[in-house]
């Protein structure tokens, strides 16, 4: 339930975020005639992703093995690689999204209804059908039930908290709150690479290179409590390949590599002038 939670809460809260800025510059702008058209594309995005998610559920229980395994194999990859995009792409967008947003809304509302209505229904739609993605994968890793009463938790805390940012006094820090989830989400992103990897080992597309690195199922087994929630989180697994073991550390090695090397060039270290010289 945690990583759907986690996932909606993000997922929902940058829709919602978006939402509120598209109403408070139409405010602004003393256009409250249009926000009827706001409403119109997000509602639209929001059932269209709502179809998205049933549809790939669905995909996912008709199929039987070995097509199953290379379905949830192939989606964990997936939701890992835009997992992965979504993250380096907050990281770098975060604190200008405001100001970005505001500007396409003052070109926007110079065109009509129309053109508010696709800037709304774009942005809704490309949270809401990442956030299905994500949540078919993370049925794979947890229960249905527990999946989706974590999505309606996710995404009505995220639209509580979306509403007292525009609403009241409330300032959160979206900096460090998308700092925090994306770490957390990078968690999750490098145990659905994981565990999409050991779906591939399981068909044979590919290699384990050593069957079973170690055994921890006399510690934690996969089967307890702990070890089901360790697995939906971190993609925890008793007994994994040599290929899931380095799968899980290139990935997460990777990504922090890349994250800080992005960080070096949004923001240089200044170069230290030379003294001058005496005469």
């Amino acid at each position: 339930m945690l990583p759907s939670y986690i996932l909606s809460l993000r997922e929902g809260l940058e829709a919602a975020l978006i939402i509120g800025i598209v109403l408070g510059a139409l405010r602004q702008m003393h256009r409250r005639d249009l926000n009827s058209a706001i409403w119109a594309g997000a509602g639209s995005a929001a059932l269209l992703s709502l179809l998205t998610a049933i549809l790939l559920t669905r995909l996912g229980l008709e199929l039987k093995d070995p097509a199953e395994a290379i379905f949830e194999g192939i989606t964990m990859l997936l939701a890992a690689g835009i997992l992965t995009w979504m993250i380096f792409w907050m990281n770098q967008r975060a604190s200008n999204m405001k100001a970005e947003l505001e500007s396409g809304v003052q070109r926007a509302s110079q065109t009509g209804k129309w053109s508010l209505f696709g800037l709304a229904f774009i942005a809704v739609l490309r949270e809401g059908v990442e956030l299905a993605l994500f949540l078919t994968a993370a049925t794979f890793t947890s229960s249905a039930h527990q999946t989706i009463l974590g999505a309606l938790l996710g995404l009505g805390t995220a639209i509580l908290l979306g509403w007292s940012f525009f609403a009241t006094t409330v300032r959160l820090d979206l900096r460090r709150f998308f700092q925090v989830t994306g770490f957390l989400l990078l968690l999750f992103a490098a145990g659905l690479v994981a565990r999409g990897v050991g779906e591939l080992v399981l068909v044979g597309w590919i290699p384990a290179l050593i069957e079973h690195v170690w055994d921890l199922g006399g510690v934690v087994s996969a089967e307890s409590v702990l070890g089901q929630t360790l697995g939906a989180l971190f993609g925890y697994s008793a007994s994994p390949s040599l290929m899931q073991v380095l799968a899980y550390a290139v990935y997460f090695g990777a990504v922090l590599l890349g994250l800080r090397a992005a960080g070096r060039r949004r923001h240089p270290e200044p170069v230290a002038s030379s003294p001058p010289k005496v005469p």
